[in-house]
């Protein structure tokens, strides 16, 4: 199978909603939150993130099984997760450490604040690690699936554990939040990861394009069917003593995983009716825009615009912003498709300096 368009569709839609979340909640005036559409967006962009995280477990389903169909030995297939997400893990270190040159703040509070990458890197390598457990893609699979639940089931169970209280801060803030402080814990958002790798393997096991038709389909029948019956449960008397709907309930968990499991066959219904070369370039370059566009819509670089515009104006501001930001990645495209041109004439002219002299 190539590459998977449809999946950097998704991933460009969580990029514009993770630009518009930021954008919103960085510039728009306290006045305009209490409008009617304000609640609603929030919501929405309340799906950015558990889209990156899903589809990051997709990606490394499906770049693990190619490495393994190459040859690959299961323990190096594994090894080379781990590393992947230990990779992410120390880029998380490294952007707050640019926050804090470029913005400051307190240090090193700055540095050990618990953001996405931080979970995305050590989700990555607790999936690197159930993967290698399993031999095959049913094994895999039901891993997957059980670490998904098991994850999202004991979140509330860990946010009321008295017992966490003893780590030290910043161990505590990967666990649950306190104090005001993390936004981003491993309970429940590693459990998004854990499902995209269940996922990434289902897909990785098909074979031609009428198989991934079928996925899709199946897809969209167990999203459906996921998000009806935890809309339906959060109807019911909750299982634990302390839950919030909106943060730690597994209701909501595993609605939003089934609206994220259905987004997928939609995206590959409309990949096949319209194509959207930008906005799979834009999904492809997520982890740049991410970097570099936190940094613009929170930091010195738009302190004017902070909490000084309507909502109507930082919608208009959020589209320049996203030009922007869009500008930059092909800019960025072409620097690198430049340096790799004149790194390969580098490595040519050895070979083809000597073949000229001999012809003279």
């Amino acid at each position: 199978m190539t590459r998977r368009a449809y999946l950097d569709w998704l991933r460009g839609i969580a990029v514009l909603i993770m630009i518009e979340g930021h954008a919103r909640d960085s510039w728009t005036r306290v006045a305009d939150r209490d409008s009617v559409l304000y609640p609603w967006l929030t919501i929405l962009t309340g799906f950015g993130a558990p889209i990156f995280l899903f589809l990051a477990g997709v990606s490394l389903a499906l770049a693990a099984g190619s490495r393994l169909r190459k040859g690959l030995a299961r323990s190096e297939v594994g090894r080379t997760a781990v590393r992947r997400g230990l990779t992410i893990f120390g880029l998380a270190f490294l952007f707050r450490l640019q926050s804090w040159i470029i913005s400051g703040g307190p240090f090193p509070q700055s540095l050990l604040t618990v953001d996405i990458l931080n979970v995305m890197g050590v989700a990555m390598v607790a999936a690197a690690l159930l993967w290698w457990l399993g031999s095959n893609a049913r094994t895999r699979t039901a891993i997957f699936v059980g670490a998904t639940a098991a994850a999202a089931m004991a979140t509330p169970l860990v946010r009321e554990a008295a017992t966490l209280a003893v780590l030290p801060d910043p161990i505590e803030l990967y666990l649950r939040p306190f104090g005001g402080r993390a936004t981003f814990t491993l309970f429940p958002w590693a459990a998004f990861l854990l499902a995209g790798c269940a996922a990434g393997v289902s897909l990785d096991a098909v074979r031609d394009a009428p198989s991934e038709r079928r996925l899709n389909l199946a897809l969209a029948g167990i999203g459906a069917a996921t998000a009806a019956a935890s809309y339906a449960a959060s109807f019911l008397p909750p299982l634990y003593e302390s839950v919030s709907f909106w943060t730690t309930s597994p209701a909501f968990f595993f609605l939003r995983l089934g609206i994220l499991i259905a987004a997928v066959p939609v995206a590959y219904a409309i990949s096949a009716f319209v194509r959207a070369p930008r906005l799979e370039e834009f999904g492809r370059a997520s982890l740049f825009v991410y970097w570099i566009h936190v940094e613009m819509a929170y930091g010195i670089l738009s302190l004017p615009l902070h909490r000084r515009l309507t909502l109507g104006q930082s919608m208009m501001a959020f589209a320049i912003f996203t030009l922007l930001l869009f500008a930059l990645v092909r800019l960025k495209a072409r620097v690198v498709a430049r340096n790799a041109k004149i790194g390969q004439n580098r490595a040519a002219g050895p070979v083809i300096e000597p073949s000229l002299q001999n012809g003279r």
